[in-house]
């Protein structure tokens, strides 16, 4: 007979209490998860997440509390969960995963590790580790009404980096500064302007319509760029802040600069509006003269749902401007706010500038709202949602404890029933992909650029760090001496780092051995130059895994040969990611259902993927769903919680 302990088999309970286990977020999921695991039975359980509790975690991270608001979650949510379970033992770390501090053997500590995390160079990370450690990973993320869990083990499934990844999506420069066409390009442009008037300016952030830099002049200048006078070159330049500030930060005179003056310099730019609808100038004295007095009454329903009308965001662009001046004096001399969009005067900032600019473009205003969600990437976060997804990684969690890991499955949960009436939909989990560069036996791209414009920061940053995601990489030249391009060690190659690869020899059908210690991981980048790329684009990923990729292994040996980390240790992992496209979601009727009633038996093993239509485009999409695609419009890279979590 099998003796049980609670519903858990005796066994099993006896592992939960002994093994040690790894959480790595302690946000909307984290905080479902570290309850479920307590109460699960799992005693030894350590929680990292670097972020800071904000207002806004509240309403769905519920070991929190308002008196809890600016301390760390991992400690919080540590402390928390205690009062569940006081036996347990639980360390918690406020720190970033990614510090080298936690490396391969940091990993091996661990039978399980478990992701809670809202972005992608995280997910990158963690998931690279783990294959170099040979640990158990299980991957999960929300994105509202949706979510998924997947499991990732080396050599036997997809690891998180198998599926192309979406990438945040961009805008061109001028498209931002003369010729928006969405409410995104307005956003984005607020958000630019307010870093220019009040925080850290960037020269690739412009706001002027200008084509040749920062193009702010003195107020009594500004009338003569309707002209477009050949002059131009002359006019002195001034930087954006500094020209606020001789104003006073007038509200008036930065609104008649922003929407009239340069709206009617854009409106020289004759080709520009051949094709186009051309914008309409706004003037703050005969939009106040001609002010309806109902603009300003109540309306019903929630504030921030409200769609001001033209005369309300001038006031509101007024109040906001006022309010972040006052805050940039008190802070002194040289100091910089940051843009935050839980921060009321910023986002109202952000909310009218942007709101404006969108009817002088005959585009239609939006809520503070809609414009919060888009400025802020971010995707409403449910507590349902987080909890549901919380109890499958448990559930995945005691199948890998069993020993059970070929019954693990992908779970996606969707916001409507299938035909089978069901949310919940578990899918086989797929095979190591032959064309993954990251878990495959020997890592290898290929990468176009221009070997004369690219320097080696770009290199180091934008295509190592950034594209491939690494930590610290160290490049060696594969040219017979073994040149060193870039080292991790601080001090050794910096003087490399203005330098264009050409100067180093790389030249077309050059090779790079890419090597970053930490995550135990090596890759080999073929150059190929090409003076033919876009504007505007650096570089071009041609293969993403090497031509000659090893065929499917046959037996365990060869399985174990399978690594970017030891040799005794092999396999890679599985997260599925998907193919930047918009329709993200589709439901999958999946040979794991077998049937209810005849039909959908049949159904079921045919393995039939039902698409499920896009929201917005109506179209559908032709690939399994895969948990990052529901975070195209997500940055990685913003770190903030759940709010924006990449559903990868």
């Amino acid at each position: 007979m099998v003796q049980l302990v609670g519903s858990l088999r005796k066994e099993l309970a006896d592992s939960l209490s002994t093994c040690k286990v790894l959480v790595v977020g302690a946000g909307g999921i984290g905080c479902e998860l570290l309850k479920n695991l307590v109460l699960t039975g799992f005693k030894n359980i350590e929680v990292i997440d670097l972020d800071t509790i904000d207002v806004s975690n509240l309403n769905r991270q519920f070991l929190f509390q308002k008196k809890h608001v600016g301390k760390s979650k991992a400690q919080v949510a540590k402390e928390s969960a205690l009062q569940f379970c006081p036996t347990a033992n639980i360390t918690a770390y406020h720190d970033s995963i990614m510090n080298p501090d936690y490396n391969v053997e940091f990993f091996r500590k661990f039978v399980l590790v478990m992701n809670a995390l809202d972005n992608r160079a995280a997910r990158n990370h963690v998931n690279r580790m783990c294959l170099a450690a040979d640990i158990p990973l299980i991957e999960s993320g929300t994105a509202g009404y949706l979510g998924q869990v997947t499991v990732i083990k080396k050599g036997m499934t997809e690891c998180y980096e198998c599926q192309p990844k979406p990438t945040q999506k961009t805008f061109p420069g001028c498209t931002i500064r003369n010729t928006p066409s969405e409410p995104i390009h307005c956003i984005v442009w607020a958000k630019y302007l307010f870093n220019q008037l009040f925080g850290e300016e960037d020269a690739d952030q412009e706001v002027s319509p200008d084509t040749c830099g920062v193009t702010w002049r003195k107020p009594e200048e500004t009338a003569a760029r309707a002209t477009a006078s050949e002059k131009d070159g002359d006019i002195k330049r001034v930087s954006t802040k500094d020209w606020a500030r001789s104003t006073g930060y007038d509200p008036v005179k930065l609104f008649n600069k922003l929407f009239k003056d340069d709206i009617m310099y854009l409106l020289t730019m004759d080709k520009l509006w051949k094709k186009r609808k051309a914008p309409t100038p706004l003037d703050w004295h005969q939009l106040e003269n001609s002010a309806c007095p109902q603009e300003d009454s109540p309306v019903s329903g929630l504030k921030d749902q409200q769609v001001l009308g033209v005369w309300g965001h001038c006031q509101l662009f007024q109040q906001s401007v006022e309010t972040l001046s006052s805050q940039l004096q008190e802070k002194g001399e040289g100091a910089e706010l940051v843009w935050d969009k839980d921060d009321p005067p910023a986002m109202d900032f952000v909310t009218a500038a942007s709101n404006l600019r969108m009817h002088i473009f005959s585009m239609n205003m939006k809520s503070r709202f809609d414009v919060k969600s888009m400025a802020g990437n971010i995707i409403p976060a449910i507590a349902t949602t987080n909890a549901v997804i919380a109890g499958l990684i448990v559930l995945e969690g005691l199948k890998i404890l069993s020993g059970e890991l070929e019954s693990c499955r992908t779970i996606f949960l969707n916001k409507c029933p299938n035909l089978r009436k069901k949310l919940l939909v578990p899918c086989i989990l797929d095979p190591p992909s032959a064309n993954c560069y990251v878990c495959t036996s020997k890592p290898e791209v290929t990468v176009k650029l221009n070997v004369h414009k690219t320097m080696v920061l770009s290199l180091q940053d934008r295509i190592l760090k950034e594209r491939f995601g690494m930590v610290a990489p160290d490049v060696q030249i594969e040219d017979g001496k073994g040149t060193i391009l870039i080292s991790s060690e601080e001090g050794e190659t910096e003087a490399n780092n203005s330098k264009f690869l050409s100067d180093f020899g790389i030249r077309n059908g050059s090779r790079l051995q890419v090597d970053d210690f930490l995550q135990d991981y090596t890759l080999l980048v073929n150059v190929l130059h090409t003076e033919e790329l876009e504007r505007d684009v650096e570089f071009e990923v041609v293969g993403e895994a090497p031509d000659k990729a090893p065929p499917p292994q046959t037996n365990q040996e060869e399985v174990n040969s399978i690594t970017n980390g030891n040799k005794d240790s092999a396999q890679p992992s599985t997260s599925s990611k998907a193919p930047a496209e918009d329709d993200d979601i589709m439901i999958v009727d999946s040979d794991e259902e077998e049937g209810a009633s005849s039909s959908s038996a049949t159904a079921a093993t045919s393995g039939t993927k039902r698409k499920h239509s896009d929201a917005e485009t109506g179209e559908a999409s032709t690939k399994r769903p895969r948990t990052d695609q529901l975070s195209a419009a997500a940055a990685p890279t913003d770190d903030d919680d759940d709010d924006i979590i990449a559903l990868d």
